[in-house]
């Protein structure tokens, strides 16, 4: 068991620090997507059933997502992936993703998600410190991800120490 979080936290740290041209693939996103799910602790009746990350409008990041889900699951739980085309059509999710080209609508997102353990997922500089859980960004050429403690709690989730160790404190 040992091994295997040694293996996922220095398969995180590599993927910090990889060069921008490999980091834009969203195969590496969706690594990070997975332990997010994997490095966080979602209130007890959200830790049965399905594990649903969403996805507003229509992203490169689906297919990966996807083939990621396919190959792994989380204790008691198999991975979904859901796309919805429009804010009103989020349903329930443990992670939504906002693309940069839906950035304009994060106000919308977290008023629809508000008061539920979802973990708002963008990826445009910025949006962290306007509300999301998690934002990608580019430092020095390679992605990084910003960790907003207050949405966190907002959300009701904690998250590990290996995770909040590689984050962007904000």
């Amino acid at each position: 068991m040992k091994l295997v979080k040694k293996w996922t936290l220095l398969s995180l740290l590599l993927l910090v620090f990889l060069p921008t041209q490999a980091a834009q693939d969203y195969k590496f996103h969706s690594i990070f997507f997975y332990n997010f799910a994997k490095y966080t602790q979602w209130p007890t009746n959200y830790r049965s059933g399905d594990f649903v990350i969403g996805i507003l409008g229509d992203s490169k990041i689906k297919q990966p997502l996807e083939d990621m889900a396919r190959q792994r699951t989380l204790p008691n739980q198999r991975i979904v992936v859901k796309t919805f085309n429009s804010v009103s059509d989020i349903t329930w999710s443990h992670i939504i993703f906002v693309p940069f080209d839906k950035s304009g609508q994060l106000d919308e997102v977290l008023a629809q998600t508000e008061g539920k353990p979802t973990m708002v997922v963008t990826e445009k500089p910025g949006l962290g410190h306007q509300g999301s859980t998690i934002n990608f960004i580019l430092v020095n050429g390679s992605w990084q991800f910003e960790l907003n403690r207050s949405a966190l709690e907002a959300s009701d989730l904690k998250v590990s120490g290996e995770l909040t160790r590689l984050a962007i404190q904000i």
